[in-house]
């Protein structure tokens, strides 16, 4: 791919991202032209193939996410749970706890994959699919954590009575907000497992760059 494709190829990207970004407002042509430092005529232009793949949809000078990125984001969790079940099966074994992989979805933390440790007698049986607000237990305070702020989140008894849980954010992959954790009905000592979720939360992003 020569310069100028390459260059077309990154506004485009830029131009689905400034729809994305939009939200749950539609974006203007002018907005979405100032956003990515373009032409009006520019992004009519990056429109046509992204309206022909169903990646977005024009309602006269209007732009929103079109139903082909529903396509697109269908296939995004079966390979995220792939590259994450190693990790996470690394991780509960180390600790004798549910390891988990979760991620944001607007002020709600889904768990997308969950690995259950082999040799404890009792664990958390923690469903892959389950939805909690992101303000309640370690999973999602973690993906809230600042760059600057403390490497790990613990909890206990937030979503469950007498479960503990520790949980860090997956920094580094660009727009994955998500959170690797553990959780179990025995207590953690943060010091001790705090340092091994913060590795395995390290060890997945390195897959998934």
């Amino acid at each position: 791919m020569g310069a100028e494709g390459s260059l077309t190829l990154d506004r485009g990207l830029a131009l689905l991202q400034a729809v994305a970004d939009a939200g749950g407002e539609a974006a203007t042509i002018s907005e979405l032209a100032v956003t990515i430092g373009a032409s009006r005529a520019a992004v009519y232009r990056l429109l046509v193939p992204l309206s022909e793949r169903g990646l977005v949809w024009r309602d006269g000078t209007k732009v929103r996410l079109g139903v082909g990125v529903l396509r697109l984001a269908g296939q995004v969790l079966p390979q995220l749970r792939q590259a994450a079940h190693p990790v996470l099966r690394e991780l509960a074994e180390k600790v004798g706890a549910t390891a988990h992989l979760s991620v944001a979805e607007g002020d709600h933390v889904q768990a997308v994959a969950v690995v259950e440790p082999s040799w404890t007698n009792f664990h958390v049986a923690y469903r892959a699919g389950s939805r909690h607000p992101l303000s309640a237990g370690a999973a999602g305070k973690a993906i809230a954590l600042r760059q600057d702020g403390p490497p790990w989140v613990a909890t206990r008894g937030e979503l469950q009575p007498g479960a503990s849980g520790v949980a860090a954010p997956v920094r580094g992959v660009p727009g994955l907000k998500a959170s690797v954790g553990v959780v179990s009905l025995d207590p953690i000592v943060p010091d001790e497992v705090g340092p091994q979720v913060v590795a395995a939360a390290a060890a997945l992003a390195e897959v998934l760059r």
